[in-house]
């Protein structure tokens, strides 16, 4: 205690040390003999007494706050205090009525009844003009006495409930975010287009319902907790990863409401025409704008995004056009997406290397001891079309653009978890073996190549993959093979695991398999010719998830490494859609074999790169 008042002394006795360490001296021997208690309501008084009544003594607020950590919450009088610092902390007012405290703000409060040991009986709360309604994850947090916790949510509730304006406006605020929730869960309830992509038969419903639902999943709001959308999370189809024992990450968005430079006229009814009805195209009919009851507010609807979500600059502005409403940009900081991917995942710093010409290597372990390398050129990604930010808040005035958007934050979604399975690895034994290198290159806001070498020669291929929309992943494979197969065969793979490393395994064991059949069987004729008829040799036996059993080599490796022709490059290239030879750089697949593909083909014709 007297630690955290010296803070206080310090401040004010800069220039007289002396003096500081004498009122400390003579405040140790004052208060020697005082107990917690009578300390404790000594800093409540000194901080209720404050000389700035706009903002309280920060070292007292300090000191209470280490007090209250200290002291053990074992009667209702701790209890109370304990609360009316935390209703402070968060800007609320508290009252106390007998053994009931009151935590309160303009449009809602929370009532916590005490029993005469301190603990906890229940917590309810209660918005404007309604009952109050029990709260069971606030109660659970005090009977626990996990105070850190409930002032969080408390902060949460309050953040929920802190619209914009005076007490008039707060409140048609209020009505008019009750009647979008209400519309909301009604276009839940419509059918969805028959066009619309329906996941595998084997996909959880809900997952269906989160990806496919006109407006995803949706959590009815609550007293303590806002309405919520869920709207994406990525389907794995039990996709073998390092990290397949998490859970995925679900994308969300908690509707409310926020300050708004302009007026934009809000509903102050359903709008949804009763009794509900679908148009031609199979979306639901709205009441006409000029029939609808609404008014002009200085806010606006938000979907506030959980977590975050990294967008590129053309569907950033498409969702203004969208709503008729401006997204802030001016905070906003721009990068390339990659980077920004990087930047959101921890474990991706210590795998991610930068090469002197500024290329980015990422190392990514797959299961089985299998590691590839990603390479992403930064010349490449570094310009205006494929930089990107990162955005917290989408404004909307209509319940009919919430479909809209979301689809278009799913289209997102999509992109950012493709190129985040390449760039954001979980781990790496160190030392790993490095068995394949890739090049990622951006092609358009919504596709990418991945380049790579052919089991089967020293010649490079490319997969396009296009991300159409958040249901539809096209793969095309140049410079590989003739089989018209193989596109829809890898669109499919990559489109149930949405994993790029999980996809170019596959793709690489599939090639392996094509190249190696025709001489793998003329082994077995000969072996078969030799042994008189005896059974059929072992290296033919194929495994249709992992490649061949046994590899047949179908070209000599040098001893030394490999080269990568420029030539092959062309070819590969030559091949390529009119889009992607559109690029603007010229040539976007050429690159410096030795910086790219080092020398990393051994002896035994592993490619084992220590990066």
């Amino acid at each position: 205690m007297l630690n955290c008042l010296q803070m206080r002394t310090d401040d004010q006795n800069d220039q007289t040390p002396m003096k500081g360490k004498a009122i400390i001296s003579e405040l140790r021997v004052k208060f020697a003999e005082k107990n917690w208690n009578e300390t404790f309501q000594l800093v409540r008084r000194c901080m209720e007494k404050s000389r700035d009544e706009s903002k309280p003594c920060e070292p007292l607020v300090r000191s209470l706050e280490r007090l209250q950590e200290e002291f053990n919450v074992s009667s209702m009088n701790a209890t109370k205090s304990r609360l009316e610092t935390i209703a402070k902390q968060q800007g609320m007012g508290f009252h106390i009525n007998e053994a009931t405290c009151y935590l309160t703000a303009d449009l809602f409060y929370v009532e916590v009844l005490l029993l005469p040991c301190g603990a906890v009986q229940e917590v309810k709360v209660a918005s404007h003009g309604e009952s109050p309604a029990p709260s069971e994850s606030l109660l659970q947090l005090l009977r626990s006495k996990h105070f850190a916790d409930f002032s969080v949510k408390l902060g949460g509730l309050f953040a929920q409930y802190n619209i914009p304006g005076d007490n008039e406006i707060k409140l048609k605020l209020l009505a008019s975010l009750q009647y979008l929730g209400k519309d909301l869960q009604q276009l839940s309830l419509f059918p969805r287009l028959e066009s619309a992509f329906r996941e595998p038969k084997f996909c959880d419903p809900q997952v269906d319902m989160i990806n496919n639902g006109r407006v995803g999943h949706l959590i009815a709001g609550k007293e303590d907790s806002p309405l919520t959308v869920q709207f994406y999370v990525p389907p794995t189809d039990g996709a073998e990863t390092l990290d397949s024992h998490l859970d995925p990450v679900i994308q969300a968005a908690q509707v409310t409401v926020g300050v708004s430079d302009m007026t934009h006229k809000l509903q102050m009814a359903s709008v949804i025409l009763q009794p509900p009805q679908l148009d031609p195209q199979g979306h639901p009919v709205f009441v006409p704008a000029s029939e609808a009851s609404n008014e002009a507010l200085p806010a606006c609807f938000l979907l506030r995004l959980q977590p975050a979500i990294t967008m590129v600059t053309s569907l950033f502005q498409k969702l203004s056009q969208i709503t008729d409403v401006a997204v802030p940009s001016v905070d906003l900081q721009w990068a390339p997406l990659p980077k920004l991917l990087m930047r959101g995942s921890p474990s991706a710093n210590s795998h991610c290397e930068t090469l002197d010409n500024d290329e980015t290597l990422v190392r990514v372990p797959l299961p089985g001891g299998e590691t590839h390398t990603y390479i992403l050129p930064r010349g490449a990604w570094d310009v205006p079309a494929h930089r990107a930010a990162v955005l917290d808040s989408v404004p909307f005035t209509q319940p009919a653009h919430v479909p809209a958007l979301l689809e278009l934050l799913r289209h997102q979604c999509a992109i950012n978890t493709l190129l985040s399975s390449c760039v954001t690895a979980q781990f790496a034994s160190p030392g790993s073996v490095c068995d394949m290198h890739f090049e990622v290159r951006p092609e358009s806001d919504t596709s990418f190549s991945v380049t790579f070498l052919r089991p089967d020669t020293d010649s490079l291929a490319v997969l396009l993959v296009n991300v159409l929309n958040p249901h539809q992943i096209t793969c095309s494979l140049f410079g590989a093979t003739s089989d018209p197969s193989m596109d829809e065969y890898i669109s499919s793979v990559i489109t149930r695991c949405m994993s790029v490393p999980e996809t170019m395994r596959t793709l690489y064991s599939r090639l392996k398999q094509i190249t190696s059949v025709p001489l793998c069987a003329g082994h077995r004729a000969t072996t078969e010719a030799e042994n008189d008829g005896s059974a059929p040799s072992s290296a033919a036996v194929m495994d249709n998830n992992r490649g061949p059993a046994a590899f047949c080599q179908t070209a000599a490796v040098p001893e030394d490494g490999f080269g990568v022709s420029a030539s092959a490059v062309s070819a590969a290239k030559s091949e390529l859609l009119p889009e992607i030879n559109a690029s603007t750089s010229a040539n976007p697949y050429t690159f410096a074999p030795g910086a790219v593909f080092p020398h990393c083909v051994g002896t035994n014709g592993q490619m084992s790169v220590n990066l």
